[in-house]
């Protein structure tokens, strides 16, 4: 009897939640080396079935950095990064096409399987992001211009399709670009503007001392994240994270988080309880 009352008070405790969101879009981003985690995967899916069945409405934009990695490596090919972009000639778009394609796929095949709806996209159909590139030495990689949210089955009334987004999208000659998953979520994120911006990765959240997670910052006012950059309290790969939320917030978004990914049901953790467990950025 006892858990019974303790699994009723969860539900309780997460009613509020469901009530304050339903109706409202929510972007998650999920990437880095956490997608290679299968266990978590499931959880990750499970959560976001959870979410539409009670009316909110997900958006999931995932990458997939390592297994590119792991593909251009295969192929003899060495990555290279320049400000944490993948440098990208045509042999590896061709590469980054491929295992995007592969694990946007798997996604909607995992959400449709846990009992929800969803269905893919990237930037090769109907423009549904368009981009614009950044530069010569990059290669095919492009920042996001504009991203089209009238295509069918993502209008606002379908709350129970999840768009699963690959960031790829077409540049301004009809060209395939590659394109940061963070910036593409808060592109997204942005655009409605939605209730809230999840990045979903491998590290607690936002810490003082990287090492620690003790040290990890609940909550963080996004007037306090360049000076945080400028002291390199935030630093690495957290920095374009960070600057994804602080765009997404500065358009308009209500609040964004960086949660752990690999902690169980990390996303329902994170909107449904009243602590939370990774990092909250406010306005």
């Amino acid at each position: 009897m006892q858990k019974a009352i303790e699994k009723v008070n969860v539900l309780m405790e997460a009613l509020p939640y469901i009530k304050r969101f339903r109706g409202k879009m929510v972007v998650i981003k999920y990437g880095g080396s956490i997608i290679a985690n299968e266990e978590r995967k499931k959880d990750i899916v499970q959560d976001i079935v959870f979410m539409s069945l009670v009316g909110i409405r997900p958006y999931l934009v995932h990458g997939g950095g390592p297994a590119i990695s792991e593909a251009m490596k295969a192929a003899g090919k060495s990555p290279s990064f320049v400000n944490g972009l993948r440098v990208t000639d045509e042999e590896t778009l061709n590469i980054v096409g491929r295992i995007l394609t592969e694990i946007n796929e798997e996604l909607v095949h995992l959400i449709e399987e846990a009992g929800g709806d969803a269905i893919g996209y990237d930037g090769r159909q109907m423009g549904f992001l368009r981009a614009k590139k950044l530069s010569d030495d990059l290669g095919h990689v492009g920042e996001v211009v504009e991203f089209d949210d009238r295509l069918p089955l993502i209008r606002r009334d379908e709350s129970v399709v999840v768009p699963v987004i690959a960031p790829m999208g077409l540049g301004e000659n009809g060209e395939l670009l590659n394109m940061n998953a963070d910036d593409v979520a808060a592109e997204i994120a942005s655009g409605e503007p939605a209730e809230k911006l999840v990045l979903v990765t491998d590290v607690p959240g936002i810490m003082t001392k990287p090492e620690e997670k003790e040290s990890l910052i609940p909550t963080l006012e996004v007037e306090k994240l360049d000076e945080m950059i400028a002291g390199e309290v935030i630093s690495g790969g957290m920095i374009p994270k960070v600057r994804a939320c602080v765009r997404a917030l500065r358009s308009g978004v209500k609040k964004a988080h960086i949660v752990d990914g690999n902690i169980s049901h990390a996303l329902l953790l994170e909107i449904f309880t009243d602590k939370g467990i990774g990092t909250e950025i406010v306005k």
